[in-house]
């Protein structure tokens, strides 16, 4: 449909609202609930929304020929529990740490795994370019200006550096999504993810913390909106934009997720960045757009990186 050529960008920068306001819901859960309860719940609601869509795809006669494949079904759940593996520490250290700074640098500084991925790559012999080698530069200096309170090393901010492990754990994550992607089914990959992310989540919540059916109760929106909202219904958004949209333009709109959580934690819970803070994020997402700029083959691991995107929320 002619419309969709206009339709789809927009749809796609509803996504990235959505993923950006999911770090104003995962901030407030902090509040109420440990980190491993929090994403164990978010990831079975997860799970569980997508369950309709992989119906729907099931209907249709060549999914059908696919889904009685049993090599396809075992792809699928090996891609599936490696991926859930790495997402449930990722997520971890992105609950944990967002505890501890706002809502804004833990926007920017996970988006920083558009630029990490391609240096990743760098251990299976893949090149760098230059334009990349340029944007890590502006992203260590707006990294320093965001989260270095004095010259010290000592000072970072704990909640940063625990998201910036969350941004290396994600690069790591889409990775492995980048090796199973060609042979799987990303629905039914991302369902069993989140479930095994529930599984694990769910184990390190009764090791680690206190489970209060109060708490949980009283931290049920940020809870629905970051399982169904940003799981759930961001990531069909995405199926829908991206079949009439250039990658490359759905990559570039969903970097502005760092943005929408920065003017989401701004104007939802009143978290203002200081001057240094405000320059460095800027740089930072200078840095992300520069990223997704240089030849095609280093443009095509940012591409896979983005459709990849709604496994992290």
């Amino acid at each position: 449909m002619k419309d969709m050529k206009y339709t789809a960008p927009l749809l796609m920068f509803l996504a990235a609202c959505i993923w950006g306001a999911a770090f104003v819901a995962q901030s407030e859960a902090t509040q109420y609930i440990g980190p491993f309860t929090f994403n164990s719940i978010r990831f079975l609601l997860g799970s569980v929304v997508l369950l309709p869509l992989i119906w729907f795809k099931s209907r249709n006669k060549k999914e059908k020929s696919y889904n009685n494949d049993k090599s396809y079904k075992k792809s699928n759940w090996i891609a599936g529990i490696s991926c859930g593996v790495v997402l449930t520490f990722a997520s971890f250290f992105q609950q944990y740490g967002i505890g501890f700074t706002t809502v804004g640098k833990a926007g920017f500084i996970t988006a920083l795994y558009i630029i990490i991925v391609p240096f990743l790559g760098l251990l299976f012999g893949r090149k760098i370019s230059k334009v990349l080698m340029l944007s890590l530069i502006v992203a260590l200096m707006g990294l320093y200006l965001l989260c270095m309170q004095t010259s010290d090393l000592k000072m970072i901010n704990y909640g940063d550096l625990m998201v910036m492990i969350c941004a290396v754990l994600f690069s790591v994550h889409i990775l492995v999504i980048g090796h199973f992607a060609p042979k799987t089914d990303g629905v039914i990959v991302s369902c069993i993810q989140f479930f095994t992310g529930f599984v694990l989540s769910g184990i390190g919540a009764i090791l680690f913390e206190t489970i209060k059916t109060h708490a949980i109760i009283q931290a049920y929106i940020p809870i629905l909106y970051a399982g169904i909202f940003s799981c759930g219904v961001a990531y069909t958004l995405q199926i829908i934009a991206q079949k009439k949209i250039d990658p490359s333009l759905a990559s570039l709109i969903g970097s502005l997720e760092s943005v929408t959580a920065a003017v989401a934690g701004w104007l939802i819970l009143g978290q203002t960045m200081s001057l240094k803070e405000s320059i460095g994020s800027l740089l930072v997402f200078f840095a992300i757009i520069m990223a997704q700029l240089p030849e095609r083959k280093v443009q095509e691991i940012n591409e896979i990186s983005f459709s990849v995107r709604n496994f992290e929320k």
